[in-house]
């Protein structure tokens, strides 16, 4: 019996030991993660902007080829309405 509740204090513990560490670490952790998006993001902006000059045409992505073309769906058939 004193397995069980030695077993269950501890658990206890440990749970509000772990969530007072992330509500103290949590707001950290999000700062940094948005600091790091923000950079990325100014990165990014301060890269396109150099590259372009006025009048320049790019191309981002190439477009898709088609598979194949729909001649190749089968023969036709002519038909007659039986009566």
């Amino acid at each position: 019996m004193s397995y069980i509740f030695n077993f269950l204090l501890w658990s206890y513990l440990i749970y509000f030991i772990l969530r007072f560490l992330i509500r103290l670490l949590s707001p950290l952790l999000f700062r940094h993660l948005s600091n790091k998006m923000k950079d990325n993001m100014n990165n990014t902006r301060n890269r396109s902007e150099n590259k372009k000059s006025e009048g320049e045409v790019t191309i981002d992505k190439m477009p898709k080829k088609t598979k194949s073309s729909k001649n190749n769906i089968g023969d036709y058939v002519d038909y007659e309405e039986v009566e």
